[in-house]
């Protein structure tokens, strides 16, 4: 368990001493302060976990101090301590950055419980933060998040393999993040300053896909008026990522290995031939070694594209990493949706590892955004998720069992308080009261 520092600004050193002695019996260290100008000087010397501020002081008011240790360190939590009836103040020091307050004479139970609330958000933050520097020092790949064995090697892999020109072969089911890999090859890669040129494979006709990689001269076919430059020409001196490329026709599949072969090609209706140079990397959600196998892909493309081959895994399989995606993908939607959540709690953190993820990251993306919207909480709890835990093993449950297991999340969520949960469920005590007794 970590050692918490706490400043303690009162003038009054009665009060001081005795939140001084009420902190060191949580384990925690206190630090005093007799004025505002002493717990300024206190909090830039050293380094604090959470500041307790009486708003009444002589010369240097509470309010600047808050004012000024926001302006230094924004995201510390201040408990304000102000006397009964100034709640004008006690709101404006909200406004001010304040995590909450409590008025003289205070309860010791309310005002612990609220420096455990702030403490718990602290720590979170310290950790994602700790976490997120973690990975940007391992692993150069920006956006592409994890720490588990699985991830490691692809990351190492990828790494050695963006240096080079080599062709690569990106496996892995819908949602794992093929093409955020291939960008960050791409972007890690001598070819970093030219195009990188996405052409998805299994969502553009074999007409088109030809037209779209190689170009067309004007009155090639119908409806072309003019002259169309197609993506490998477009890619020169870059990358050409080919998505779900094994959905390609015969016919468009021998097109692309004469390309790989020869790095040149004459657009749909020339005769010129065009030299370009391009790193080509593709993906498939399709098990190409198969394909090949049953007859449905060529064996001497498949070789020309498998030089380095790359698989990622899906979510299920590396579910230690589901912790880092989360304070990746909090940070990543908070900043666009201005929203201030601090972090995840444990318990949800336990549904999202117990649920098995079809839709893997995008899937967990998806779900991370919609709670960051709908959540009025500053830490994401399990009813925010809005995703249903799995069937243990392959048995499914029956609906009763599913509708009691989300009373139990809920009520965790509440930590027993049956009321909240009765608000959150839209039931009746009775009602609750006969799904818990259920077996």
């Amino acid at each position: 368990m970590p050692v918490f520092r706490v400043l303690v600004a009162d003038d009054e050193r009665f009060i001081a001493e005795m939140l001084g002695e009420i902190l060191e019996e949580q384990g925690m260290i206190p630090e005093l302060a007799l004025s505002g100008k002493e717990a300024l000087e206190k909090f830039h010397s050293s380094d604090f976990d959470l500041v307790l501020l009486d708003l009444r002081m002589p010369e240097v008011g509470g309010m600047e101090v808050l004012e000024k240790i926001k302006k230094e360190d924004s995201e510390i939590p201040v408990i304000v301590i102000t006397a009964y009836g100034s709640v004008d103040n006690a709101v404006e020091s909200l406004k001010k950055g304040a995590f909450d307050f409590v008025t003289k004479p205070f309860k010791v139970d309310e005002l612990l419980n609220i420096i455990s609330r702030a403490l718990e958000i602290e720590q979170l933050r310290r950790e994602r933060s700790y976490y997120l520097e973690e990975v940007q020092k391992r692993f150069q790949f920006e956006g592409v998040v994890g720490n588990s064995p699985a991830m490691k090697e692809v990351m190492e892999v990828s790494s050695l393999v963006a240096r080079t020109n080599a062709t690569v072969l990106i496996s892995g089911e819908s949602g794992t993040g093929k093409e955020l890999l291939a960008r960050s090859i791409h972007h890690q890669s001598p070819r970093r300053e030219k195009p990188f040129v996405v052409v998805n494979c299994g969502a553009i006709t074999e007409t088109l896909l030809e037209s779209e990689l190689f170009g067309h001269e004007k009155g090639a076919f119908t409806g072309a008026n003019a002259r169309k430059l197609g993506k490998f020409e477009l890619a020169d001196g870059g990358t050409v990522f080919l998505d779900e490329v094994g959905e390609m026709s015969p016919a468009m599949q021998v097109k692309l290995l004469r390309f790989l072969q020869e790095r040149n090609f004459e657009r749909v209706g020339g005769t010129h031939l065009i030299q370009v140079d391009v790193r080509v990397i593709a993906a498939t959600n399709r098990d190409l070694g198969r394909a090949v196998k049953e007859g449905c892909f060529r064996e001497d493309l498949y070789y020309r594209l498998n030089v380095v081959p790359i698989k990622l895994p899906p979510l299920r399989e590396r579910k230690e990493d589901i912790a880092l995606l989360c304070d990746f993908l909090i940070k990543k939607h908070t900043e666009r949706l201005h929203k201030k959540i601090k972090g995840i709690s444990p318990q949800a953190l336990r549904v999202l590892k117990r649920y098995p993820w079809p839709g893997n990251i995008r899937e967990l993306d998806n779900v991370i955004e919609r709670a960051i919207i709908l959540t009025q909480n500053e830490i994401i709890q399990p009813p925010d998720l809005r995703i249903f835990e799995p069937p243990i093993g392959n048995r499914w449950k029956p609906l009763k069992e599913l509708e009691k297991d989300y009373v139990e999340q809920v009520l965790e969520y509440t930590r027993g308080d049956q009321e909240k949960a009765l608000r959150i469920l839209g039931i009746t005590q009775e009602e609750l009261n006969k799904i818990r007794e259920e077996e």
